[in-house]
C-alpha cells in the first residue's frame, strides 16, 4: 500500500494508457504526463504508439465471442502478455525506463457486452503488472456495472479534462469498431456521450466477406468511394430499432458486427463490393448525423466535430460526415495535437490517474449508473 500512497502523493504522474477497440487490430499505448487530477488536470502526450496484433491472435479474438471458455481463458492471459510489451515498446520510445512510469491503466479487449448488465474485457492486468513492474489498473468498466450502469461509454469524463475549453463546445466522434460521441462541454455536468451505432464493425466485416480474407479494412474508403449507395438497402439499414432508443444507451459487435455484416450480404448477393461498402459508409455517416438530431442538437449546438479512432483515416467517411455537417465545422482530432488512433489510450491513462486520486471515472449519466463510481482494479 506504500507504494499507491507514493504514487497518489505525487503531483505530477507518468502514466501509460493501453487500449483495444472493437475493430480488434491491435493494441495503442499512450504514454502521458498528468499534473494534478480531476478537472485542474493539465494532460501532456509524451508519445503512442500501435502495435498490430498479429494474424492468429486477431483472428482468435475475433472469434472468442462465440468461442469455447477454454479459449477465453488462455487469450486473458495471452493478451495480458501483449498489452506489457506494447506499454514497454511505447515507453521505450518516450525515451524512458519502466521505472520512470507510475501507472498503466489498461482497458484491455473487449470480448462481450451486453448493456444491460454485463460486460467482459481480458487482458489480464496482475501480467501487464508482473511483466513491465508498473502499477497497473484495469477492468474499468465493471465498476460502473456494478453501480447500474451499461460500463460505456467511459472516456467522456476523461475527454472532459482534455479537451474542455471556456465557452466552447465540441462534439468528439470516435469511429472505431463502433462509434460514439462525447460533447464537451465547460461544465462536467452538462457533458453527454453515447455510442451512435456501428463505425468501421461492418465496413471490415463485410471487406473480409467480400475479398474471401485478401482485404482486412477498405484503407481509405477507397473501394467505397468507387461504388454507390443503394438507397432501399440503405433505408432498411437505418430503421434498426437502437438509433431511435434514447441515451443512456451502448452497443458492441455483438449487434453490428459479423453475422449481420454476413445476413445483409446474403441477402444482397446481387450487389457489388464497392456498392455494399459504399451502403455501409454510408450508414456509419447517417446513423452518426441522425444520433445529432435526435440526441444532441436538442441541447447543445456544438461549434465543432471533431472526428477520432481508425474512421478518421477514411477519407471517404470523413466527406460523407463533412457533408452532412454543413455549417459546423468538421475536422480530426490530430489538429488538437492528439493522433487519432491515441485519444482513447490517452483517456484511459487519464482515468487511471483518476483512480489511483480516489476519484469517480464514470459519468453517471452516461453510462446510466445510479452513483458515480471509483473505476478499475489495482495489480501491484
Amino acid at each position: 500500500m506504500k507504494r499507491l500512497i507514493d504514487i497518489y502523493n505525487k503531483p505530477v504522474r507518468t502514466v501509460v494508457g493501453l487500449m483495444s477497440g472493437t475493430s480488434h487490430d491491435g493494441v495503442d499505448a499512450a504514454v502521458a504526463r498528468i499534473k494534478g487530477s480531476g478537472g485542474k488536470s493539465t494532460v501532456e502526450l509524451v508519445s503512442h504508439s500501435h502495435v498490430p496484433y498479429p494474424d492468429r491472435l486477431r483472428a482468435d479474438v475475433g472469434g472468442a465471442m462465440d468461442g469455447p471458455t477454454s479459449l477465453v481463458c488462455r487469450l486473458n492471459f495471452e493478451l495480458g502478455e501483449f498489452f506489457a510489451k506494447a506499454a514497454l515498446k511505447a515507453i521505450e520510445k518516450a525515451g524512458l525506463r519502466p521505472d520512470d512510469v507510475d501507472l498503466i491503466g489498461s482497458h484491455g479487449q473487449t470480448i462481450y457486452h451486453i448493456p444491460a448488465g454485463s460486460t467482459l474485457q481480458i487482458g489480464e492486468g496482475a501480467v501487464i503488472a508482473r511483466r513491465t513492474g508498473v502499477l497497473t489498473i484495469s477492468d474499468f468498466r465493471t465498476a460502473d456495472v456494478a453501480a447500474g450502469g451499461q460500463g460505456a461509454p467511459l472516456v467522456p469524463l476523461a475527454d472532459w479534462i482534455i479537451f474542455k475549453k471556456p465557452g466552447e463546445v465540441t462534439a468528439l466522434q470516435n469511429i472505431g469498431g463502433i462509434a460514439n460521441v462525447t460533447v464537451v462541454t465547460e461544465s462536467l455536468d452538462d457533458v453527454t456521450g453515447f455510442d451512435t451505432g456501428p463505425g468501421n464493425a461492418l465496413i471490415d466485416e463485410a471487406v473480409r466477406i467480400l475479398s474471401s480474407g485478401r482485404f482486412l479494412i477498405d484503407k481509405g474508403g477507397k473501394l467505397a468511394r468507387s461504388g454507390k449507395f443503394i438507397p432501399k438497402l440503405l433505408d432498411n439499414l437505418l430503421a434498426h430499432p437502437y438509433y431511435k432508443m434514447k441515451p443512456p444507451k451502448s452497443t458492441g459487435r455483438e449487434t453490428f458486427g459479423r453475422p449481420m455484416a454476413a445476413a445483409i450480404i446474403s441477402k444482397n448477393r446481387h450487389a457489388g463490393m464497392g456498392d455494399m461498402l459504399s451502403t455501409l459508409t454510408h450508414l456509419t455517416a447517417r446513423s452518426i448525423k441522425a444520433a445529432y438530431d435526435d440526441f444532441v442538437f436538442p441541447a447543445h449546438r456544438p461549434d465543432r466535430v471533431v472526428v477520432c479512432g481508425g474512421g478518421a483515416r477514411n477519407g471517404f467517411l470523413v466527406s460523407l460526415i463533412e457533408e452532412l455537417f454543413a455549417g459546423i465545422p468538421v475536422s480530426t482530432i490530430d489538429d488538437l495535437g492528439v493522433p487519432a488512433e491515441a485519444r482513447e489510450a490517452l483517456c484511459f491513462a487519464v482515468l487511471a490517474n483518476e483512480t489511483v486520486a480516489g476519484n469517480p471515472g464514470n459519468v453517471p449519466k452516461v453510462t446510466g449508473a445510479k452513483h458515480p463510481a471509483v473505476l478499475g482494479k489495482v495489480s501491484f
